[in-house]
């Protein structure tokens, strides 16, 4: 496993919870986002993308929660992914920055919709030919 991206973010007060840590939900925010700046590091915006007609989408998540994160700590979002058949497999993990430790473990399946139907993306294949760990 090679990471081919990784993003720094910091925990915002409002992503909390009551027992003041970051809310499940917010996590997938996380990775979403990591996802969407790989784009655009690629040369590709997930905006124009849909108006090209190619809109990809999720598919699946697992994640596996490991250590919470709080108000204000700074973590690494990293990841690196597969293709298997038509789908787009991001391993993504977050670790948070202060010690290193792991926070978060995802597995998020992608697939594309060409013009509305599911389909391989011959641009995707192309942009993400060097990336992927087949």
């Amino acid at each position: 496993m090679e990471y081919i991206y990784e993003l720094t973010l910091k925990v915002r007060d409002y992503e909390c919870d009551l027992q003041g840590i970051v809310n499940n939900a917010n996590y997938q925010h996380y990775l979403e986002h990591t996802r969407h700046e790989f784009l655009l590091s690629v040369g590709l915006d997930f905006a124009k993308l849909h108006e090209e007609g190619v809109d990809p989408v999720v598919a699946r998540i697992n994640m596996a929660f490991k250590t919470p994160l709080k108000s204000g700590d700074e973590f690494v979002s990293k990841l690196y992914m597969k293709k298997e058949g038509i789908k787009y497999v991001f391993y993504q993990d977050i670790f948070r920055r202060s010690d290193q430790k792991v926070v978060v473990k995802a597995v998020v399946e992608s697939v594309c919709l060409v013009n509305g139907r599911l389909n391989t993306s011959d641009l995707f294949d192309r942009v993400f030919a060097s990336y992927l760990n087949e």
